[in-house]
């Protein structure tokens, strides 16, 4: 991790393997966490890959990913899409980090979908909501009229899904809920948001639960006033506190199912069951599943492919995917 001499004087408000951030504003990134590799064809999987511009003033970008059964013709059939969001606590990650890349050519070559990876812009040089509207902006981009023949020619718009992993989980809540106030695009026949899965989301609120870990809480908490500076309520924020006084009804989750992963050694865990709780009590009429891996920690399944637990939640996710 860099640092520096000044970094002494300066207030930690959140310090992990992949981070440190400073109150100030200050952030040092692990260099781990900022290795990428090129989009193309994965010889483990047969996935192929592309980087698309989505939006040349901000520099957003997205990555395709084709499975093989489409590639050459091999089928017509138009396969179901994922919209996948990485993690990285909204500092850290891209598409292209290894094992996020990674994971999107397994899921995808598995499931026999067709994906977009969201690259949004990180905080705190960029703070929230920029990886919101960024995340708003695909999204909308990946079902629209004018979106590459990758998805046009293979992709079922009457099958889309949202994931996302910690703070790509939180995203596709947000997403979620904001497709279902204010609806995705003005068309005869808009794109269907069949799913929504929240892997290892990351939540909170100005109030610990009971469960949770203080110490996590607190730091999570600080990182969350430094990102998003401008955010209502602190912690109570709708965005980061699903159940927060003034949040949009959990009802209005776009999707007939919803799928949460969560991992019993994660301290972000106690708020995954508490949401499947509130999204049921909100009226919403779905399926709620929700699925905890014990004796494993925050986004296990990414860092450790094959860990037989990860691939455990690997056929969950797959098996979600394909259920009609």
């Amino acid at each position: 991790m860099d640092s520096s001499s000044s970094s002494s004087s300066r207030v930690v408000a959140f310090d992990c393997s992949s981070f440190r951030l400073y109150m100030d504003g200050h952030v040092e990134r692990a260099a781990n966490r900022m290795e990428t590799v090129s989009a193309g064809f994965d010889a483990d999987t047969g996935v192929v890959s592309k980087e698309v511009v989505i939006d040349a003033a901000t520099g957003a970008t997205v990555r395709l990913y084709l499975p093989p059964a489409v590639q050459g013709g091999a089928t017509t059939t138009k396969l179901p899409i994922v919209v996948f969001f990485h993690g990285g606590y909204f500092i850290v990650g891209s598409t292209s980090e290894p094992m996020y890349h990674r994971y999107v050519n397994s899921l995808v070559a598995r499931a026999r979908v067709v994906a977009v990876s969201v690259d949004y812009r990180l905080a705190p040089e960029h703070p929230l909501p920029a990886a919101y509207d960024d995340s708003w902006a695909a999204l909308r981009w990946s079902v629209s009229a004018g979106a590459d023949p990758w998805l046009s020619d293979h992709g079922d718009l009457g099958r889309v899904f949202l994931v996302g992993v910690s703070a790509g989980g939180n995203i596709v809540h947000n997403m979620a809920v904001s497709v279902g106030v204010n609806g995705l695009l003005p068309a005869a026949e808009p794109p269907r948001i069949e799913g929504v899965i929240l892997l290892h989301p990351s939540f909170s609120s100005e109030h610990k639960m009971e469960a949770e870990e203080g110490g996590f809480w607190r730091a999570n908490n600080n990182r969350w006033a430094v990102i998003f500076p401008g955010a209502i309520g602190g912690a109570d924020d709708p965005r980061i506190n699903p159940m927060a006084a003034g949040a949009p009804s959990l009802a209005k989750l776009v999707g007939e199912r919803l799928l949460v992963c969560t991992a019993s050694l994660d301290p972000r865990a106690p708020r995954g069951p508490a949401y499947c709780q509130a999204v049921r009590a909100s009226g919403w009429r779905g399926k709620v599943e929700w699925f905890e891996t014990e004796g494993e920690d925050h986004g296990f399944f990414v860092h450790n492919p094959g860990n037989h637990k990860a691939v455990e939640v690997m056929d969950r996710v797959v098996a979600f995917l394909e259920d009609q």
